[in-house]
C-alpha cells in the first residue's frame, strides 16, 4: 500500500494563512456591518452605472442604426454632377434607357426608379392654393425609398402604361389641404397647367428627414410617364435602385457607376452613393460617446474606491490594539497587508455583484416588461467586476499598508 506523503509544512502554513485571512476578513465585515454596507453601496452604484451606460450607448447606437436603415440600406441613388473637363460641354443628363440598362447589366439590383422633380402651383376645391413639389416617379419606387403608405395606394404598372393622372400626396400636405390623410383620397388636385389630378393615395417616409432628401413636405408622386409631359427632354434627375442584399450594396454601386459612365461621355461626371458610409460613420459616433460615458462612470467606481481606502484607514485606526496581538503571537506582516487587503477587496467585490445584479436587472426587466428588446452587453458586467477587484486592490493597499508596518511593541499600548 502506497501512502500519500504529508503536506509540507510550509503549504500547510500558507493554506491556514489565506484561510484565516478570509475569516477575518469576513468577521471585520460582519462586526462593521453599517461601514461597509454603506461603503459597498457605493461601489455597487458604480458598478452598475458602467453597465446601465454601456446598455444605454447601445441602445442608442440600435436607434440611430435602425432609423438610418429605415431610410433603405440597400438603397443607391446616381444623379448627374456634370462635366469634369469641358465646363461650356452640351449637360449630358441620365435618362430613362440607363434604368434598364443597370437592370440588364448589375443582376444584384432588384428594383428600380427614376425622378424628375417639378416645382408647381397647385388648387383644389374652396379656392385653395399652395405650392408644391411634384415628383415623377415609377412604382418601384415606393420599395426602394421604403415608404409608408397611410391611406389607398401607390400607383402600379397600370397606371405607369396607361398614363393615369392619379397621384400621391404626403402625409402633411394631406392634412393642409383636406385635414386628414383619408380625407385626401379621391379628391381632384389641378395643377398650374389645369391638369387634373385624383388622389390615390397618402404616404410619409419611414424615417423622417426634415425636408432633407428628395422628398418635402408638400409633395405630389405622379407615374413617371404622366410626368414627361411636362419635360420636353428625356433626362432623369435621379435614379434609385435597391439591391437584393446589404452586402450587395457597394460592389453594385461600383458597377452601376461603371455602367453610367459607359453610357455618356467620358467627361461627364456621376455620382453614386450609398448609406454604407452613413451608417459606419453613424456606428462608429455611438460608439465612442458610449465609451465616453463609461469613462463618466469610471469616475464613480474611483470615487467608490476613495470611499474604500477612507473606511480602511478608519479600521486600521480602530484595530491597532489587534494588530498588536496579532503580532505578538506570531502574524507577520505579510498577513497583515494581506488580512485588510481581503477586506477592501472583500467590500468591493460585494459591491461590484450587487452593482452587476441591478444594473443587468433593470435592461432584463424592460424587455420583459416591453417589447422592445434593450441590448445587454455581458462584456460590460465582466469589465464592471474586473474594475471593481482592481478598485478594491489598489485603494486598499495604502490602508493594508499602513497596517502591516505598525510597531508591536506601540500598538500593544495603543489606547
Amino acid at each position: 500500500m502506497v501512502k500519500t506523503p504529508p503536506v509540507p509544512f510550509v503549504t500547510q502554513r500558507r493554506l491556514i494563512g489565506l484561510n484565516e485571512i478570509l475569516n477575518f476578513a469576513y468577521d471585520a465585515f460582519h462586526s462593521n456591518k453599517l461601514q461597509f454596507a454603506l461603503t459597498a453601496l457605493a461601489m455597487a452604484v458604480g458598478t452598475a452605472s458602467v453597465i446601465l451606460v454601456a446598455t444605454i450607448g447601445l441602445t442608442g447606437k440600435q436607434y440611430i442604426l435602425r432609423q438610418l436603415q429605415s431610410i433603405g440600406t440597400n438603397m443607391i441613388y446616381a444623379d448627374y454632377q456634370g462635366g469634369s473637363r469641358r465646363i461650356d460641354s452640351t449637360p449630358d443628363f441620365m435618362t430613362v434607357d440607363d434604368v434598364w440598362a443597370v437592370r440588364d447589366q448589375v443582376p444584384s439590383v432588384v428594383a428600380a426608379s427614376p425622378t424628375i422633380s417639378l416645382n408647381d402651383r397647385i388648387s383644389v376645391g374652396g379656392g385653395k392654393q399652395t405650392d408644391i413639389l411634384v415628383l415623377g416617379a415609377a412604382p418601384d419606387y415606393m420599395r426602394v425609398r421604403n415608404l409608408m403608405i397611410l391611406a389607398g395606394r401607390f400607383f402600379d404598372a397600370e397606371d405607369t402604361a396607361s398614363r393615369n393622372k392619379v397621384g400621391l400626396i404626403t402625409e402633411k400636405l394631406a392634412q393642409k389641404l383636406f385635414s386628414s390623410p383619408s380625407a385626401a383620397i379621391g379628391q381632384i388636385i389641378k395643377l398650374s397647367t389645369g391638369l387634373p389630378f385624383t388622389v390615390i393615395g397618402t404616404f410619409k417616409e419611414s424615417v423622417e428627414t426634415f425636408g432633407q432628401s428628395e422628398i418635402q413636405d408638400d409633395t405630389m408622386l405622379i407615374p413617371y410617364t404622366v410626368s414627361r409631359f411636362f419635360t420636353p427632354e428625356s433626362t432623369v434627375y435621379e435614379i434609385y435602385f435597391s439591391v437584393a442584399t446589404p452586402q450587395d450594396v457597394v460592389p453594385a454601386t461600383a458597377a452601376i457607376k461603371r455602367v453610367l459612365q459607359s453610357r455618356h461621355r467620358p467627361e461627364s461626371v456621376y455620382n453614386v452613393q450609398n448609406l454604407t458610409q452613413l451608417l459606419t460613420v453613424a456606428s462608429r459616433v455611438a460608439d465612442a460617446l458610449t465609451v465616453i460615458l463609461m469613462l463618466v462612470a469610471f469616475v464613480t467606481l474611483l470615487v467608490s474606491g476613495i470611499g474604500i481606502m477612507n473606511i480602511m484607514l478608519a479600521t486600521v485606526t480602530s484595530r491597532i490594539r489587534e494588530i498588536g496581538i496579532r503580532k505578538a503571537v506570531g502574524a507577520t506582516n505579510r498577513e497583515i497587508r494581506f488580512q485588510f487587503l481581503a477586506e477592501a477587496v472583500l467590500i468591493a467585490l460585494v459591491g461590484g455583484v450587487v452593482g452587476i445584479v441591478t444594473g443587468l436587472a433593470i435592461p432584463y426587466s424592460a424587455r420583459f416588461l416591453t417589447d422592445y428588446r434593450v441590448p445587454i452587453s455581458g462584456l460590460s458586467a465582466i469589465i464592471a467586476i474586473i474594475v471593481s477587484s482592481i478598485v478594491g486592490i489598489l485603494f486598499g493597499t495604502v490602508p493594508a499598508t499602513r497596517a502591516s508596518q505598525l510597531d508591536p511593541v506601540e500598538s500593544l499600548r495603543y489606547e
